[in-house]
């Protein structure tokens, strides 16, 4: 089976990009990885740290071996918008198979500074793991809002990008091009094609990843995979469409007790939300 890099490479070649999806329950996680096996997709999984808090790193890591072991898919998970030194040590320590460093919120030399420490941490506690750094200002909540500006100088820029990924020597790179976290409903979240091509012709063959890719539209996402994103997260889609299932199985008998019963619809509302993405994506039929 190929690892992480590979499935990357390979997207990028091929024009289409890995899903990557946020998990924080057991029921997320399984509809992530049912989509996945239909579809014959490989995934990423992910905790943020919040998610972790709450489903635990170690439990996270445990979940996703067992569903690795069930159904024999490339299943890879990701320490996702890690903030600091410790919690990054931590996941790698506990045997994540990517981490996201996110220090945008530090200048840019400090920014520098504590991803090339995870990178050389990382790398020498396993080769194969992938690090991802995050380069100007990613706006927004990973919930519904009306609205959220993104400002000229929140953009990652291509020449910062060149000297960043040869600096710290990570796999990956989160830029800043037009998109934010949420989903926007009073106004339309655009990503910038001619940036992101901009910033992928600078720092060649580290990959670029799209975060806050819900409520994009379809032909931008196509267009960005196109320029040079390999790898697309997804999250408050995938939130809601959990809620949304929640909310109508307890309307529909709200004396439901049995947590397997009402979690069903959640999980089924997800499954298809993921389903969508996949395909969107590119990443069907891939393994």
């Amino acid at each position: 089976m190929k690892d992480l890099k590979e499935y990357i490479n390979k997207a990028g070649l091929e024009g289409w990009a890995l899903p990557h999806f946020n998990f924080s329950n057991a029921e997320t996680l399984r509809a992530i990885i049912e989509a996945a096996y239909d579809l014959k997709s490989p995934i990423l999984v992910a905790t943020s740290e919040g998610e972790r808090k709450f489903i635990g790193p170690r439990q996270a890591v445990a979940l996703v071996q067992a569903f690795r072991d069930e159904y024999g898919i490339p299943i890879f998970l990701n320490a996702d918008h890690t903030k600091s030194w410790e919690k990054t040590k931590e996941a790698v320590d506990l045997g994540y198979d990517a981490v996201l460093i996110d220090a945008s919120h530090l200048n840019f030399k400090e920014n520098i500074e504590l991803t090339k420490k995870v990178v050389e941490y990382a790398k020498k506690k396993n080769q194969a793991i992938i690090v991802e750094g995050e380069l100007g200002l990613l706006r927004g909540e990973s919930k519904i809002q009306e609205y959220v500006e993104v400002k000229e100088e929140d953009l990652t820029r291509p020449e910062q990008a060149e000297e960043f990924v040869q600096k710290t020597k990570v796999d990956l790179l989160a830029p800043s091009v037009g998109n934010v976290h949420g989903v926007v409903t009073k106004s339309q979240q655009h990503v910038r094609p001619d940036l992101i091509e901009k910033i992928k012709n600078a720092i060649g063959d580290v990959g670029i990843v799209l975060h806050g890719a819900s409520g994009v539209l379809l032909e931008e996402i196509a267009e960005a995979i196109e320029k040079g994103v390999s790898v697309i997260h997804i999250n408050t889609e995938i939130r809601i469409a959990f809620t949304e299932g929640l909310r109508k199985a307890l309307a529909e008998d709200s004396k439901e007790v049995v947590p397997y019963k009402y979690l069903g619809k959640a999980k089924e509302m997800t499954k298809k939300a993921v389903l969508e993405k996949i395909k969107s994506f590119g990443s069907a039929g891939k393994i």
